[in-house]
């Protein structure tokens, strides 16, 4: 079977109007084939563009008012590519589980008829991978009737499931082009005391699951003296690289892949894309197992660490939207929160700076009116600030006011007493 090598122009001539296109995410946006599709806009009709987790170099270039008939941006996260247009409200997005859209996909609920790859270059075999993401990729090309490919000397070979041969793609496009690089977030002081309460509270042993972003790389530089973790994640970052290379990462406690780091993304640097390339011990699998709670929960100690943006007196948690603005999604907070309490000894985190860049109070007596409620107060274990970590686990609602009272800003916390008096009454006052 021939491979048909094409250019660009040529390879996105197979999408046709009414097609539903998937778009591979996180740091591998195929964005030559993207720019390529975008310039057929004003011969394209209604092709549905899904997109997920991704860093792009910049707003995505089919997001342009004329091009309003010709895509429908319905994005299952919103990423910096489309969230102005979606803003704007040409653009839309569809609410699930990250780790339940491949079921969308494999049960025809959500169409996929083209994807859009970014490749690296085949190996002996003649199998490209996707490298850097397996996510929503490996179900979307599962599903399609055509795969288009840009193979990418820049993209790393990863083992596990985001592999495709070459023969299998509707045209391939040679490419020179550079992944997007995300720079290691520096955790502030008050991140590294985040950090540290986190840290502490992590025992040897542990599966880690870890977010992206200042506070999480504040946990794993307090873990440096840690023994024997594990790595079952959905975004493999920068920061874990110091843990692998020193071996404090080293997978022996696990119960599911032993030995083997797992994820179902990546966004870094260069270092972790190069440290990423044909290494057999880290394995990318879909992101419908990799967040699959029962699997998840299959390993010992799991710890679940996740930032978010709001939470209320009884443990209500935000972390995909400011008000009514969807600001990003759920992705694995959820899945990973519920897998760690079915996890012997795991435990979850929830952490966040006390309070906004203008110096508002991130604990509120309510959510902000339209906030989605993304982790509920049913299942919120600890919740951490720079004033210190709570475990919110088996408390009443009271004594959650109480406990989310004493890690918010000091400046908020007459008011914040003031609403739970007011709303929880004798059963709060009795606690003081």
């Amino acid at each position: 079977m021939s491979i048909n090598y094409c250019s660009a122009e040529e390879a996105v001539r197979l999408i046709e109007d009414g097609d539903h296109v998937y778009i591979q995410g996180s740091t591998s946006t195929p964005e030559v084939l993207v720019k390529a599709l975008a310039d057929r806009g004003s011969e394209l009709r209604n092709v549905t563009l899904y997109s997920a987790f991704a860093v792009t170099k910049g707003p995505a270039p089919y997001c342009k008012p004329e091009y309003k008939e010709s895509f429908l941006v319905d994005s299952f996260f919103v990423s910096n590519a489309v969230r102005q247009w979606i803003d704007e409200g040409y653009g839309t997005m569809t609410p699930r589980f990250l780790g339940e859209v491949p079921a969308l996909f494999r049960d025809g609920t959500c169409r996929v008829d083209v994807v859009l790859l970014n490749c690296s270059m085949p190996n002996e075999d003649g199998f490209v991978s996707f490298g850097v993401s397996a996510d929503l990729a490996t179900s979307a090309v599962e599903c399609a009737s055509r795969v288009i490919a840009q193979i990418n000397p820049h993209m790393p070979f990863s083992y596990g499931d985001p592999v495709i041969k070459l023969e299998d793609c509707a045209a391939v496009v040679e490419v020179n082009e550079p992944l997007v690089e995300v720079p290691t977030a520096v955790p502030t002081e008050k991140e590294i005391r985040i950090g540290n309460y986190i840290a502490e509270r992590i025992p040897d042993g542990a599966t880690l699951q870890i977010g992206v972003g200042g506070i999480p790389n504040a946990v794993i530089r307090a873990l440096s003296n840690h023994k024997h973790l594990g790595l079952h994640t959905e975004a493999m970052t920068d920061g874990v690289l110091p843990l692998l290379e020193s071996g404090v990462i080293d997978n022996s406690q696990k119960k599911v892949y032993p030995g083997k780091s797992i994820a179902s993304l990546a966004l870094g640097s260069r270092r972790l894309y190069d440290y990423m390339d044909g290494n057999k011990d880290i394995i990318f699998k879909d992101v419908a197992w990799t967040n699959n709670p029962f699997v998840i929960a299959q390993n010992p100690k799991v710890m679940s660490i996740n930032s978010c943006l709001e939470i209320d007196l009884t443990g209500q948690v935000c972390a995909d939207s400011i008000g009514t603005r969807i600001f990003s999604s759920v992705g694995g907070q959820h899945d990973f929160v519920y897998g760690s309490s079915q996890s012997e000894g795991g435990l979850s985190f929830l952490a966040m700076l006390a309070t906004t860049n203008k110096g508002m109070s991130k604990i509120k007596p309510i959510l902000t009116p339209g906030a989605g409620v993304v982790t509920t107060r049913f299942q919120t274990n600890y919740v951490v600030t720079e004033y210190g970590a709570v475990n919110l686990r088996g408390k009443n609602l009271a004594e959650r006011a109480k406990l989310m009272i004493s890690i918010a800003a000091p400046e908020a916390r007459e008011e914040l007493e003031r609403a739970a008096a007011e709303r929880f009454g004798y059963s709060f006052l009795r606690l003081k």
